[in-house]
């Protein structure tokens, strides 16, 4: 069994894009948002759009893996994160974050 934060965790992120901001949107995570977090140690696993729900889903989801837990904390507190962060909520509204423990399925 693995020591208690030394396993991989998973940082969950939904958002939507502000109206009329989409294409800066777009370019913003192609151009510094995904090289970003990878710089600072999150690989990304993988990114949702939501064109249409009926029921108010976040139209974005997104999430990326650290090595373990206490590698993620330091990533979320770090002025670099924060900056980034504050970039991209330029861009989106409705924010959310979580992070979780890697199982392997597909994550909420």
């Amino acid at each position: 069994m693995a020591e208690l934060g030394k396993e991989n965790v998973k940082l969950l992120m939904h958002w939507d894009i502000k109206p009329e901001r989409e294409q800066d949107y777009f370019e913003f995570v192609v151009r510094e948002w995904v090289p970003g977090i990878t710089r600072l140690g999150i690989e990304p696993t993988g990114a949702w759009y939501t064109a249409y729900s009926h029921d108010r889903q976040s139209q974005i989801m997104t999430e990326g893996v650290a090595e373990d837990l206490d590698t993620m904390r330091r990533i979320l507190k770090s002025k670099d994160w924060v900056r980034l962060h504050e970039r991209l909520l330029e861009y989106v509204s409705n924010d959310k974050q979580k992070v979780v423990r890697v199982t392997g399925d597909f994550q909420l």
